[in-house]
């Protein structure tokens, strides 16, 4: 039986030159997938404001998964750029960097989360409906698209008593 890997999760910038090969990985792969009208890609720049923190799964050190809560300025927090490398698929990165987003989100005291997918996204969609989240129309300014999938999932806000 072999020995578990070492995963470590935490937030991380997307500047470093592990994290932009990831994301330039992931993008690749969803231009390969989805139309370019259709395709709402971050570039490691744009993940790096304020606005944006950023999650990432290392196994034994190397950047395996990752995942991002986006603020909005009407206060809706948006999952962005969860994605999970082909040699760790499987092992249930996403779920748990999902967890570590919607964590943080609670944290703030956001009261709903909103997602854009794609329709072809298989995986991405059964991650986020064993998550709660149920799909809806179009969020934020996203266009409504056939190529594309909203999900909203509201949130327990935290109260101090």
């Amino acid at each position: 039986m072999s020995q578990q890997p070492n995963v470590e999760i935490a937030v991380e910038s997307p500047l470093t030159e592990d994290m932009r090969a990831m994301i330039l990985e992931l993008n690749a792969i969803l231009g390969n997938l989805t139309p370019e009208e259709a395709n709402f890609s971050m570039s490691a720049e744009d993940m790096a404001g304020p606005e944006t923190t950023v999650f990432v799964a290392r196994i034994d050190g190397k950047a395996a998964a990752c995942g991002a809560l986006h603020r909005h300025a009407d206060g809706t927090g948006e999952l962005k750029r969860f994605y999970a490398r082909p040699d760790y698929r499987g092992m249930g990165l996403a779920r748990r960097i999902l967890a570590h987003v919607t964590d943080r989100a609670v944290e703030e005291g956001f009261e709903r989360l909103v997602l854009e997918t794609g329709h072809n996204y298989d995986a991405a969609r059964r991650l986020y409906e064993a998550a709660g989240f149920r799909q809806c129309g179009p969020v934020l300014d996203y266009p409504d698209s056939p190529y594309s999938v909203f999900y909203s999932r509201p949130l327990a806000a935290h109260q101090e008593t």
